[in-house]
């Protein structure tokens, strides 16, 4: 889809690429993003034409044309729709909101409810992107510094309480791009007991984000046990490279969901019993 963005797409086509039936496809999309095929296609357009509104001076109908829409009223209900604002009076208002910041498209920074952490916070820098964004006004970044620490990390995090979610099972949900990401990156959750005691926790290392990728969902599933005080979590990026990240969502999802809870899925890999005790089996 993202391929493809300013030409005709049918649900047809997306569910034969992917090897499904129509009917398939779309409940597996509606229920791991949280809205239909066509709705995330035209919000996608509508995301692109807002950047290429603000970035250049092309007319408004060019604009509409280009990302599917068949006249300029419209593509300014559809637009009004999602940024609120009509498409003249949002160019003006964030062209002369990048004047202000001299061009610069990237906002330091943390994004509001948001705080920095990690083992070297310090050796990356944290904002918000006005420019690369999947959907809507606005995306957070973490782009490693010259010279950063190989095997540190930071992170963009948040906490809450855990008190409505106790005895569910929670899915964490968001895009995230990346850019020459030479050690990992990932969408991380982690469920606190007393005394911050972790009872559950996936940060993708066993599924890392690495290299340049372009807009994916991502998704960690973890059960909220009845003892659980507090829950966190965020997007993190070890070494090298940079990442944004955009539409986060939670959802409570039931059992056919499978849980990605690291400490758990470790041990569904054990044996059952030690084995080559006398160290004489080699492997080849």
């Amino acid at each position: 889809m993202e391929k493809h963005i300013e030409e005709e797409l049918t649900l047809e086509e997306v569910a034969s690429y992917c090897a499904m039936s129509m009917y398939h496809f779309h409940r597996v999309f509606q229920d791991n993003i949280g809205m239909s095929v066509n709705s995330y296609i035209r919000k996608r357009r509508l995301t692109y034409a807002a950047q290429a509104l603000v970035m250049t001076n092309r007319p408004v109908l060019d604009i509409a044309v280009q990302y599917g829409f068949s006249s300029q009223e419209a593509f300014t209900r559809a637009f009004k729709g999602m940024f609120h604002l009509p498409p003249k009076r949002y160019r003006t208002y964030f062209q002369a909101f990048y004047i202000e910041r001299e061009g610069v498209s990237m906002q330091k920074g943390l994004p509001k409810g948001w705080v920095l952490s990690g083992s070297h916070p310090a050796e990356y820098e944290m904002g918000l992107d006005y420019e690369v964004v999947h959907q809507g006004k606005v995306s957070a970044y973490i782009k490693a510094k010259e010279d950063v620490t190989h095997g540190g990390f930071t992170t963009l995090m948040q906490m809450f309480k855990a008190d409505k979610y106790r005895g569910k099972r929670l899915r964490l949900t968001a895009f995230i791009k990346s850019k020459s990401v030479k050690d990992w990156a990932g969408l991380w959750m982690r469920v606190d007991g007393k005394d911050t005691e972790p009872l559950a926790m996936d940060n993708m290392q066993n599924r890392p984000i690495k290299n340049t990728k372009n807009w994916e969902p991502y998704s960690v599933v973890l059960d909220i046990k009845e003892e659980a005080l507090g829950i966190a979590f965020g997007i993190l990026l070890s070494g090298e490279g940079c990442i944004w990240a955009d539409s986060f969502r939670l959802d409570e999802v039931d059992e056919k969901v499978p849980s990605t809870d690291l400490a758990e899925n470790f041990y569904d890999t054990l044996s059952e019993e030690p084995t080559n005790l006398q160290l004489e089996d080699i492997e080849e």
